[in-house]
């Protein structure tokens, strides 16, 4: 995957999508420097899900932390991650997006692996660039559906 040299950091939904385009792709290693441009160096990736006993958990990482979690699953995996809806809320210098996903293994797949949300919180630094603060996500489950907030 190569930098997208052309992306506009000033504009919001660029850095999200610029967000799905880095970790998506054919089996193999991901451009991370494309992470370095639209996370703010402190940011932090949260994965959610629960336990076999329905117990929630979190793991927080740091930009590299996150790195250092998927570099073997994205070496050896096709992965997509496309983006089927987005809800912004933009105040000032900050923004919420609540993103709605799915990912698949081919993008001919008829259907996806999982789905779910993504909520993105993004910083407008003094260079008038977006910046993704962190970004916490959860997956459908049973119990647990996409389709309410799918269309936002």
């Amino acid at each position: 995957m190569s930098v997208q040299a052309n992306l506009d950091l000033g504009d919001l939904s660029a850095v999200i999508s610029a967000m799905y385009a880095m970790i998506s792709g054919p089996a193999g290693p991901r451009d991370w420097s494309v992470q370095e441009r639209i996370f703010h160096p402190q940011a932090r990736q949260m994965r959610t899900g629960v336990d076999q006993d329905g117990k929630p958990w979190i793991k927080i990482m740091s930009l590299d932390e996150y790195v250092a979690d998927t570099r073997e699953f994205f070496a050896a995996n096709d992965f997509h991650e496309i983006e089927i809806g987005r809800g912004v809320l933009e105040f000032g210098n900050i923004a919420h997006a609540w993103s709605a996903y799915e990912a698949r293994r081919s993008l001919t797949d008829a259907k996806p692996e999982r789905r779910g949300v993504n909520s993105i919180q993004l910083y407008r630094n003094e260079r008038g660039h977006w910046q993704i603060m962190s970004m916490i996500w959860d997956n459908e489950r049973p119990g647990l559906s996409l389709s309410p907030i799918a269309a936002t």
